[in-house]
């Protein structure tokens, strides 16, 4: 049947039950089991085990299949928690109960409860005593109720996606896991979660394009925030020493399978603090995680299998260029050659770039996507690290790293820059670079930098992305995969 033709099907049967006094949507049910606890706990049991119960069991949930016999049939139902058969037949339930179900459609709501017994497959099954309609679905599930997959309807519709494919509701619900254990691990460490504003007067703390928009009120314009890092480390200045927010941040920006413009991370502040001991501690985190969900330090992800046995590679940027690049280590510091260089690889930069940004242009173009195994990349420019502490070794460079598995970047990491006149000449030279045509460049911030004046302690900050987080422990390819409502471009409404 098409489409049109099931619809005006289930539209008859709403017209009957309507004809016969049956409330379509009624909401004084409360079912007292769910499938998950009635399968763990008599998945064992045997057919004579199971006669011997004198309890009833309920449960409530989306009718997904339905074979049925004449008077009787046998039915799949779904819940939060999994799938359970159960028996329907005319000689048991009540004739009101028994013409609801008749007129019941796949993709209904539905509660149902009775005794527990095993069919002659020895499959567990609610034999229903009683029945109810509890909402009436008009609409059939797509595609014949055998999967939807359709990737684009998919993500326009996540609830057709999360009824019909499992595994995709067993992603969120690991996503859920994995954050809870990531504030769990935090907690531990002594760490205090707060929230910082989402709509800030500057956008700062990343090189990034914001969203702008304004504030009728108070007629100022305000951007939403592409990272909460100057918030969190005004709030290391005043005494929290130990700080972390699990928050969303926007950039304006392309999408693709590792970016969406909506995203989550997880930044967090520890004073008295190195970029090296972040390494350890990031070594630590990713480990519990791993082991809490597969248990042990090693899984496969997209086919190939990831080791986060510690400790991971370190390697500088400079090494990483010379050693994956194939750049010449003479070449690094001449900004011709590097130019040279970046323009046959492909990389679109300009004359009038910094060296710095000009060899990370390089190394986001051809390294990146080599580096599979977990590994830290270390030493990276001043130019394209404005908030970070320069090293003591080598001033043109930072004390910070960046985290990359499976050839992309999971986290970013530094000591923080927490002396307010280098921290005031770097937002000028970005201001400089903002002048001459760089939208992302960081803008002049005045307030934070008169917090930083009020001495901020030595501290080490990190974010990690973790929708990438969560990709990589659910192997998903995509990121689109991991967040519940992707952005996608605008269409027409659906239409009758």
């Amino acid at each position: 049947m098409e489409d049109n033709d099931l619809l005006k099907v289930r539209l008859e049967k709403i017209a009957a039950l309507k004809a016969a006094g049956i409330d379509l949507y009624p909401n004084d049910i409360k079912p007292q089991n769910t499938t998950s606890e009635i399968i763990s706990q008599f998945s064992s049991a045997d057919s004579d085990a199971l006669e011997q119960l004198t309890q009833k069991f309920s449960i409530a949930g989306r009718l997904m299949a339905m074979r049925n016999f004449g008077k009787a049939a046998f039915i799949k139902i779904q819940d939060r928690k999994g799938q359970i058969q159960s028996y329907i037949a005319k000689d048991i339930l009540s004739t009101a109960a028994y013409f609801v179900f008749k007129k019941l459609d796949v993709g209904d709501i539905i509660y149902v409860s009775g005794k527990l017994f095993r069919t002659k497959t020895n499959e567990l099954t609610i034999e229903a005593t009683d029945l109810r309609l509890l909402s009436k679905a008009i609409r059939p599930l797509p595609e014949k109720w055998h999967g939807l997959t359709d990737v684009e309807t998919r993500y326009r519709q996540r609830h057709l996606d999360l009824i019909s494919n499992p595994a995709v509701k067993e992603t969120f619900y690991r996503r859920s896991r994995i954050i809870s254990l990531i504030r769990q691990f935090m907690d531990r460490h002594d760490f205090l979660e707060v929230e910082t504003p989402m709509m800030q007067p500057r956008a700062g703390g990343a090189v990034a394009r914001p969203f702008k928009t304004h504030h009728n009120t108070l007629d100022m314009d305000l951007y939403l925030r592409i990272a909460p890092e100057l918030y969190l480390k005004r709030l290391v200045t005043g005494g929290l020493e130990r700080v972390y927010e699990i928050n969303r941040s926007f950039r304006n920006e392309g999408i693709d399978t590792f970016h969406n413009p909506e995203f989550t991370m997880m930044e967090f502040y520890r004073a008295y603090a190195t970029y090296e001991d972040l390494m350890s501690f990031t070594e630590e985190l990713f480990a519990d995680i791993a082991n809490h969900i597969f248990g042990g330090l090693k899984f496969s992800y997209q086919g190939i299998e990831i080791d986060m046995t510690p400790p991971w590679r370190r390697i500088s940027v400079n090494d990483a260029l010379i050693q994956m690049a194939g750049m010449e280590p003479a070449a690094l510091h001449d900004k011709a050659q590097v130019i040279e260089f970046a323009k046959k690889t492909g990389c679109d930069v300009k004359e009038n770039d910094p060296l710095g940004k000009i060899l990370m242009a390089i190394f986001d173009e051809v390294v990146e996507k080599k580096l599979v195994q977990p590994t830290f990349v270390t030493d990276y420019p001043v130019a394209v690290s404005p908030l970070s502490r320069r090293s003591n070794s080598d001033p043109e460079i930072v004390d910070r790293f960046e985290l990359y598995i499976s050839g992309r970047e999971i986290a970013n990491a530094f000591s923080e820059l927490n002396d307010p006149a280098d921290q005031r000449d770097r937002f000028e030279q970005q201001i400089k670079e903002r002048e001459a045509g760089d939208d992302e460049a960081h803008e002049m911030d005045e307030d934070y930098i008169h917090a930083l004046e009020y001495a901020m302690p030595p501290t080490a900050g990190e974010g990690i992305g973790i929708d990438r987080l969560v990709m990589l422990f659910t192997d998903s390819a995509s990121i689109r995969d991991v967040i519940l409502f992707p952005l996608l471009r605008d269409k027409a409404p659906i239409k009758e």
